[in-house]
């Protein structure tokens, strides 16, 4: 579970409000760092190196921020996307302590052994259906994991399950979900066919699309959020 740096160089911004549209046509994303209760910091960085930190960094990865001279290790809280063009515009980071503990929301993801891409249940023909993809933890921010793990060849028969109690967890780290907490099962596809056509089948075309963290308005995303003022809360990004 890799902690490799990631690293960000960002200048101060002083456009703010509707005219960072301007710094977007530049190729400048906006951002904001709140910094535990002192006055949130405007920020500005490269589109291409900031769409690289959202793509490495997530919501669980702490990122090591250089502005003006100044270090931040930081969290991304919150990104925001052009719902047309579904590019990045804006970041808010949180600022947190080597020493705190912070929350963040981690993916889970199945282990295999060597040389197999699958779950015994999966390679004799059942279906394993996810039922959690990530997990609440708290640990300081250099031992937040970019995943956790389960050991996938508990699968083997209709039935069997995997639960958070599964999940191998690093020193230093606490789950914040009951153990009790299923994250995948083992089901025979006749009769998850079966249940799915009870339950109605698939979602009516005219469904309304999922909430996803894009923005509604390209020049006017994150502006919100930068001003909501920093705080101890703000330093303990929670899953959206």
């Amino acid at each position: 579970m890799s902690q490799d740096t990631i690293s960000l160089q960002v200048t101060n911004r002083e456009v703010t409000g509707k005219a960072v549209k301007h710094l977007r046509k530049a190729g400048t994303i906006p951002a904001v760092i709140h910094d535990h209760g002192k006055p949130s910091i405007n920020i500005q960085g490269d589109f291409v190196a900031m769409t690289k930190i959202w793509r490495q960094a997530g919501k669980h990865h702490p990122v090591s921020l250089t502005n003006e001279g100044k270090k931040y290790t930081a969290l991304i809280k919150t990104a925001t996307f052009d719902p047309r063009k579904h590019l990045l515009t804006h970041i808010v980071f949180n600022a947190v302590s080597a020493t705190e503990k912070v929350e963040a929301e981690i993916p889970v993801r199945a282990r295999y052994n060597e040389g197999n891409d699958s779950s015994p249940a999966e390679r004799t023909g059942y279906i394993v259906l996810s039922q959690l993809d990530a997990v609440m933890v708290s640990a300081i921010a250099s031992k937040l994991p970019d995943y956790l793990e389960y050991d996938a060849e508990k699968l083997v028969d209709v039935g069997d399950h995997v639960t958070v109690a599964d999940l191998i967890i690093p020193d230093g780290v606490e789950v914040k979900i009951e153990a009790e907490h299923t994250l995948a099962t083992v089901f025979e596809p006749s009769a998850l066919a079966a249940a799915n056509e009870d339950a109605g089948g698939d979602a009516p075309e005219d469904a309304p699309a999922p909430d996803s963290e894009q923005g509604t308005d390209a020049d006017t995303t994150g502006n919100e959020a930068e001003d909501k003022p920093g705080g101890k809360d703000q330093a303990q990004p929670k899953g959206e």
